[in-house]
């Protein structure tokens, strides 16, 4: 009894032993010694997505926090710096209607030129509220608008004022008849005007500048991060390729030459320490078939040893059978004639008992004649065969009945048959299966009735089923195995003759042809054999015997 090797389950600790040298340690690789050379696939994907997910999440508050700058730096410019520029320019262009209509007025001292002074004090009050709310975080430019409002008061108190109120057609106040004193308020107001808008304007452009700043750094930040998503694109590309996709690739090549026939190939893997430890387990795994195979192929060299030399004994067996057949029957061919011719030649000089032991003497050798050949035919089954052709069992049945017919004569027997198929098989060993099944039905008949044998068939898938059903005297079903077991006898020999090989060689005969043979055990009233036939051509159980030339007998 052979021993299988025990191959060493893989172990994850320091100190992996040799595989079959079991007398040191192997030194750990360099690769296990360290915390990232123990990490799983598993732990490395966790890494690797976690820091992937906080760069990602970085960019994205980097990008919330630049948007809301530019947010506001674009509120700072659109809702604050240039509507305050543009109110601040309607204000300027109130200010200015108003000593317009004034001036008019004074000159012309008709009321229609008042209108613009008029309508300055409304577009006056609007722009100013504008630009209150507009200015409201800025204190330069709310002083600025405290300045201008200031100044254009006083200038109205002294000069715009008075010349409003004045009666049409009448001579100015005294104290507004002086131009150079409502020109230098004016002035003054101007000035006051022109710092403001210059203030305001530099305002603006420092938004403006904000926003062109804001939009340099977008372009930055967004150039970062396409960078930033093209590299973790690339390390997760090669990280996957260095720990999982190469080990895998080598892992299969290596394991692709093992199933290609090179089952000493050693399997062994890099990456993760889950790769590793797969690698590993494959390995132990090829140790253990190699040593399944390398069993297999002793075991199966044995084996083909001894079918060669079962062969080679069956081959001369045969032979012997042959030989020993002929050599047995000659014999006693010799021992049956000379007792006939003792018998016929001293027939007056022989008492009753003489003759009766030369009968018995004449009977023993052709029964054995008979047994030698009926073991000589059973022999034979499935040896001597050349090919499967169809066969007609309708013609094999008639030829049955015509070899039969002196027996059939007798009995008075009536054969009857469903219409039989052709099937795939050897001629001469059907016609010795029905032949046989038809003779036992006719010789254990019973002595009430004549004998009535009924063959009847159905396609079952793709069997042949058939059934042949007598009206003798039965079969036990104690003994519906035991009747297909050669030389197994029911009754005894003076009873009914044979030598017990019929049923044994129509099993032998069923069993070649891929079938199965067996006695129905609820039939009663008579036997009832079950046996079966592939509808497609079987293949043959082993390979054909076929004699170039039977040996001759040697004569004496």
């Amino acid at each position: 009894m052979s021993t299988q090797p025990q191959v060493p389950a893989p172990v994850s600790s320091e100190e992996d032993r040799a595989p079959d040298s079991g007398t040191r340690p192997a030194r750990p690789p360099a690769d296990t010694r360290t915390v990232a050379g123990r990490w799983t696939t598993s732990r490395w994907l966790t890494v690797g997505v976690s820091g992937a997910l906080v760069a990602l999440l970085t960019l994205a508050v980097l990008v919330a926090g630049f948007f809301r700058h530019s947010g506001a730096v674009t509120d700072q410019l659109v809702d604050h710096s240039s509507p305050a520029l543009i109110e601040a320019v309607r204000l300027e262009s109130a200010l200015v209607d108003q000593e317009t209509g004034t001036r008019g007025y004074a000159l012309s001292g008709q009321r229609q030129f008042l209108e613009p002074y008029t309508q300055g004090l409304a577009q006056q009050k609007s722009a100013a509220d504008q630009l209150r709310a507009l200015t409201s975080h800025d204190r330069t430019a709310s002083a600025d608008l405290e300045l201008i409002l200031a100044r254009a008061d006083r200038w109205r108190t002294d000069v715009a004022g008075p010349i409003a109120a004045a009666p049409a057609g009448q001579p100015l106040p005294a104290s507004v008849a002086q131009p150079d004193r409502g020109k230098a308020e004016f002035d003054s107001l101007r000035t006051a005007l022109r710092a403001q808008q210059q203030h305001l304007g530099d305002s603006r452009t420092r938004a403006r500048a904000d926003l062109a700043h804001t939009r340099r750094m977008r372009n930055w930040i967004f150039s970062a991060i396409g960078l930033a998503v093209l590299a973790l694109a690339v390390l997760a590309f090669i990280a996957l390729r260095r720990g999982v996709n190469a080990p895998l690739d080598r892992l299969a090549r290596q394991a692709r030459a093992v199933a290609d026939g090179d089952f000493d190939h050693p399997i062994d893997s890099g990456g993760p320490a889950d790769m590793r430890a797969l690698a590993r387990d494959v390995e132990a795994m090829r140790r253990r078939l190699s040593a399944e195979l390398a069993t297999s192929r002793a075991a199966r060299q044995t084996l083909d040893a001894h079918a060669a030399d079962l062969a080679r004994s069956n081959a001369e067996l045969e032979q012997f059978a042959y030989v020993a057949s002929h050599d047995l029957q000659e014999p006693l061919r010799k021992v049956a004639s000379f007792c006939q011719l003792l018998q016929r030649r001293y027939a007056n000089q022989l008492d009753e008992r003489a003759n009766q032991y030369i009968e018995f003497a004449v009977d023993g050798s052709v029964r054995m004649q008979t047994l030698i050949s009926d073991l000589l035919s059973f022999s034979r089954v499935g040896r001597f065969h050349r090919e499967y052709v169809q066969v007609d069992l309708n013609e094999v049945w008639r030829a049955t009945e015509s070899a039969l017919s002196m027996s059939i004569t007798e009995s008075d027997a009536v054969l009857v048959h469903d219409e039989l198929p052709t099937v795939a098989g050897d001629r001469t060993q059907l016609g010795m299966l029905l032949q046989n099944l038809i003779g036992n039905a006719i010789k254990f008949r019973s002595a009430q009735l004549p004998p009535r044998i009924e063959l009847a068939c159905r396609l079952d898938g793709d069997l042949w089923r058939f059934s042949i059903t007598d009206n003798g005297i039965g079969i036990e079903p104690e003994f519906a195995e035991r009747v297909f077991v050669i030389f197994q006898r029911l009754h005894a020999r003076d009873a009914y003759p044979g030598n017990g090989i019929g049923l044994a060689m129509c099993k032998k005969v069923v069993e070649f042809h891929g079938g199965t043979i067996a006695v129905d055990r609820g039939h009663t009233g008579g036997t009832r054999i079950l046996f079966t036939l592939p509808a497609t051509e079987p293949s043959l159980p082993h390979p054909p015997t076929v004699p170039d030339a039977e040996p001759e007998a040697p004569t004496e």
